[in-house]
């Protein structure tokens, strides 16, 4: 019975811990502490807090990961063959670097001795977290000219693969009702072939080139070509801009092959540049998207990027074993979409499971 009731012996349980994981989620560990004491007048240290993410976000990993695998099954989804869900849904995924620790064991102070200052992290000692966000065309909407927003999004991440997140993204969609027969689904992206790879998922869609990655990737030519802060830089993407806003990305790519490198910098540039227009032109046809209020842009998944991890994650000096960042991601993305009642449905995880 205790154990359905996720009771552990010497740890913290219910609504207790409920409050300590959302405010570990939030703001360090240490400063979730303080905030117990000054709000509640109760003393816990920083590593209760700790445990209680841990407990409550193990919980919360192992049921996004059943969603995924009961969705997954053909079989689970034969009464879902025919709804319609919505016209279209947008999904923007993209991946950023977490730091993480690199031992093997968590350290533990010796007779209240400190503990030496943890070695720089060097290359190799970052993992990947992909994010993705999923919002509908129909709920954006334009509050003051010129700046859009939305009514509301739903977000996913993993720290793991491009199929992990995959499949949790298409877990989420059937889950939400959105996905069906008729569904067309937007993916907007930065161009990496894994995610071109992994959108095939999906029957019907429409694979977008992130319109500022497109320009990002003109500076860089242009930089080459005219120099940095050049007036003449400016004025040749500003024309390549308003051309491909328009959709007329053919004229772009006809008049990149029309010019001539003067050195083996700017040729490097106009080569990459080019194969990165021609690869992708089938989804820069911006004109068509904006008229269909797909949108042509992925800053809602680098948004999304900033508060599920940078603003909790990725503050100075912090490094992450990997259950300890999967399960605050866990509970933040849990957080923020607004499900954070789901915990009261879930038992917690033993520190020993």
């Amino acid at each position: 019975m205790l154990q359905r009731l996720g009771v552990e012996a010497g740890c913290v349980s219910g609504m207790l811990a409920r409050l300590l994981a959302l405010l570990g989620v939030v703001v360090p560990y240490e400063l979730a502490a303080q905030l117990v004491y000054l709000c509640f007048g109760v003393t816990v240290s920083p590593m209760t807090v700790w445990r209680a993410v841990q407990r409550l976000g193990a919980a919360c990993e192992r049921y996004i990961e059943a969603q995924a695998a009961f969705h997954s099954d053909g079989r689970n989804n034969q009464a879902e063959l025919h709804r319609r869900g919505v016209d279209a849904v947008i999904l923007g995924v993209d991946g950023a670097a977490l730091g993480m620790q690199v031992r093997a064991t968590r350290r533990r102070r010796v007779d209240g001795v400190p503990l030496p200052p943890l070695p720089p992290v060097e290359d190799g000692h970052f993992r990947e977290v992909k994010t993705g966000v999923m919002l509908l065309p129909a709920e954006r909407y334009e509050p003051t000219p010129g700046r859009h927003s939305v009514v509301r999004r739903v977000l996913c991440t993993c720290l793991g693969d491009a199929d992990q997140i995959f499949a949790r993204l298409r877990a989420k969609l059937h889950a939400l009702g959105w996905l069906g027969t008729a569904t067309v689904v937007v993916v907007v992206g930065d161009g990496a072939e894994w995610l071109w790879k992994r959108a095939a998922l999906f029957p019907r869609r429409c694979e977008i080139l992130d319109f500022w990655h497109a320009i990002e990737k003109a500076w860089a030519f242009a930089h080459a070509r005219y120099g940095d802060g050049s007036a003449r830089a400016t004025r040749w993407i500003s024309r390549v801009a308003d051309d491909l806003r328009a959709g007329r990305v053919g004229e772009v790519i006809l008049r990149l092959q029309r010019l001539r490198a003067t050195n083996e910098e700017q040729q490097e540039a106009l080569d990459a540049l080019l194969r990165y227009y021609t690869d992708n032109r089938a989804r820069m046809r911006y004109d068509e998207y904006r008229r269909q209020g797909y949108g042509i842009g992925s800053g809602a998944v680098e948004s999304a990027h900033k508060q599920v991890l940078h603003a909790r994650l990725r503050q100075a000096g912090m490094r992450w074993s990997e259950a300890g960042a999967r399960h605050l991601l866990a509970l933040r993305v849990l957080l923020l979409n607004g499900e954070w009642s789901l915990l009261d449905r879930l038992a917690m995880t033993p520190l020993a499971a």
